[in-house]
């Protein structure tokens, strides 16, 4: 038995290590601040020792007392930050002053060896060629600071330590391969949205054209605390450096296909060097680095996907890294590293079902919404009040704006009972002057609108022969669909510009898409708004504001109500429609549609005649909207006048009602 003092111990290889040094019986002790010892204890009871310190303090913050106590243990120094998004000075802190202060406690207590978990990242981003388990400072660039940081602390660890020392560098360490589980997204985790949406657009059957890239190693967790416990237990091996890596290294383009099979998307059938880059004249990828539209382009991708842009070193490597070291110590073990196709899907199913930050899991929603002020307009009733509801549950300050005081008081009532907060702003949107006081005095409130939802509307079912004499049809629907929405969204934009954040959507629908007879008016308004927030994207873009037009189907709402025949049509409930919203809020993207819309898209323009064609079908199949009482005239004995047909469905028209679902016809 063996007596150990991890640190890193509740980090994600460092969780796997305890497991394994507990399986063989050891003794392990554990650094951990005070505020995590509760964790420690809940997850592993009296199995391991806590004892509190920080590495950022002198020999680790340990007591004089725990020193004494610790006097010859083993220490397996695994704390560090492993992540290409932080901070120069996070990465100096944690990777270099820790690893100093563990040389300097491992000295004191006359440890019986240190063994460091350095990492594949020393020979940093461009190395070419092989790079063996001896090799350590060749003159590499580190061009970042997490290659420079863990290239220094195996330097301290090489020259300051007075005890035995092993090093130990495993490469890109994903998931598990028995369960898939991983705490976090880096690595190869950042091309797995791509993956997704390629999937989520195309067949899988369709081939497509990539980059083949440079070599990347991944290794599963389970692998790496494996090896590191079994070579730690060995005797002999001390002033070694172990690559724990997979001896089949695959290319970025290899990999990348591996998980396009686990999702079942298409793969890159046809992958293109990224070496040929090198033909094109050096001035032109000098001018194609320092263009702003090129810049601009490739930071709204890269934000787009959730890549940050060190991550696309990793695509590009071109070192190789034996193990001879590692495999000699681990021959006989039963320890190898698993086959990627073995466990490829494992790591697929578990990032899409828990570290997909664009998941509408509650956690994702609460992290996106959190204090966050949203301005939802029409918000009394329909997918106003749904949405207003959705965001306010995960923590969002809720804006309410529509005509009546009354009903906003109860939507706000509702959302304070379910925990949430809500203010209420009664105004009259058609209004110009009246929306302009309103956004003022929302912005002199609360300071800000981070998201403003564009959702009150009017909607007029009503031929175009029916509407004659009635010009004002036209006037009152573009006033609130198109100029109440601009009106408030000129008000708001600079605010949001001045802060270099914001998202807009506006909730646009499917007849933008498919062009229903009878909706001319309605449908006019909806798409001014639409085009508006077209143009509008690419110029507010790099100012971090997300214009998003979500093109609803048809939803049971108060707004369709007076359309009898609309009960018999299959629509989408105001929860499902704020549920589409709330997904816009995580992945803020240009448009939100529904499959039938993008198909209607699609075939107008492949086939605009065939889109005329069935549209006509449907005006001659579907009645005319029964008048109001208040449309009603009388004619001159002041008898009623001859009204159209009743709202009844024919057998023809329910058919279509079904197969073109969403539709409003």
């Amino acid at each position: 038995m063996a007596r150990f003092l991890v640190t890193g111990g509740t980090g994600f290889i460092g969780r796997h290590l305890l497991a394994e040094l507990l399986e063989r019986g050891d003794e392990v002790n554990v650094l951990v601040r005070r505020a995590s010892r509760s964790k420690l204890e809940e997850r592993w009871g009296d199995r391991v020792r806590p004892v509190e310190g920080d590495i950022t303090k002198p020999h680790l913050g340990l007591s004089a007392a725990d020193r004494r106590q610790l006097h010859g243990a083993e220490v397996f120094h695994l704390a560090a930050v492993y992540d290409l998004e932080a901070s120069e000075e996070a990465n100096e802190r944690a990777n270099v002053d820790g690893t100093r202060n563990a040389v300097d406690l491992a000295n004191e207590i006359g440890a019986a060896r240190i063994h460091h978990v350095s990492s594949i990242a020393v020979a940093g981003g461009s190395f070419k060629g092989e790079f063996t388990e001896e090799m350590f400072d060749e003159g590499q660039g580190l061009e970042h600071p997490y290659y420079k940081t863990k290239h220094e602390a195996e330097k301290t660890v090489r020259e300051q330590a007075r005890v035995p020392v092993r090093i130990y560098r495993p490469g890109i360490v994903v998931g598990s391969s028995k369960s898939g589980e991983a705490d976090r997204v880096d690595g190869i985790y950042y091309s797995f949205k791509i993956v997704q949406r390629l999937r989520d657009a195309l067949p899988p059957w369709i081939p497509l054209i990539g980059v083949e890239g440079g070599r990347i190693n991944l290794v599963p967790v389970d692998y790496v605390a494996a090896a590191l416990a079994e070579i730690a237990h060995q005797p002999g091996l001390d002033g070694k450096t172990f690559q724990v890596v997979d001896p089949e290294v695959r290319s970025f383009g290899d990999t990348l296909n591996e998980f396009c099979r686990a999702a079942h998307a298409p793969q890159f059938t046809l992958r293109i060097d990224s070496r040929a880059a090198g033909v094109m004249p050096g001035d032109m990828v000098k001018m194609l680095g320092t263009w702003k539209a090129a810049r601009t382009l490739r930071k709204q991708v890269l934000e787009g996907l959730q890549i940050p842009a060190a991550a696309l070193d990793y695509m590009n490597n071109r070192a190789r890294f034996s193990s001879r070291n590692t495999e000699a110590a681990l021959a006989g073990s039963g320890i190898e590293c698993p086959r990627l196709p073995s466990y490829a899907w494992k790591l697929w199913d578990y990032w899409e079902r828990h570290l997909d930050r664009q998941a509408p899991t509650p956690e994702n929603l609460r992290g996106m919404l959190e204090d966050k002020v949203v301005l939802i307009t029409g918000a009394s009733s329909g997918i106003g009040r749904a949405t207003a509801r959705a965001v306010g549950r995960y923590g969002a300050v809720v804006v309410l704006v529509s005509r009546t005081k009354e009903k906003l008081d109860e939507v706000k009532a509702q959302i304070e009972a379910e925990g949430g907060q809500a203010h209420v702003y009664p105004t009259d949107l058609a209004d110009l002057d009246a929306c302009q006081a309103m956004a003022e005095k929302v912005l002199a409130d609360h300071g800000r609108v981070d998201i403003l939802v564009n959702n009150a509307g009017r909607s007029i079912r009503r031929s175009v022969h029916e509407s004659l004499d009635r010009f004002h049809d036209f006037q009152r629907t573009m006033q609130l669909n198109y100029f109440g929405a601009v009106r408030l969204l000129l008000s708001l934009l600079p605010h949001m510009q001045e802060r270099k954040t914001g998202h807009v959507i506006n909730i646009s629908s499917i007849g933008v898409q498919a062009y229903p007879p009878r909706f001319g008016a309605y449908v006019a308004s909806k798409s001014a708004l639409a085009a508006l927030s077209r143009c509008l994207g690419p110029e507010v873009a790099d100012d971090g504001i997300a214009i998003t037009n979500i093109h609803m189907p048809l939803v049971r709402t108060p707004m369709i109500a007076p359309t009898g025949m609309y009960k018999n049509f299959p629509t989408m409930s105001p929860e499902e429609a704020a549920d589409m919203v709330l997904a816009a809020i995580l992945t803020r993207p240009p448009e939100v549609s529904t499959r039938l819309g993008k198909l209607g898209e699609t075939v107008d323009v492949l086939a605009p005649g065939f889109l005329q064609l069935v549209m006509t079908g449907a005006y001659h199949v579907f009645p005319e909207s029964a008048p109001k009482k208040d449309e009603r005239k009388e004619d001159g004995d002041g008898a009623k006048a001859r009204q159209p047909a009743e709202e009844e469905m024919s057998v023809e028209a329910a058919a279509m009602a079904y197969l073109m679902k969403g539709i409003h016809f």
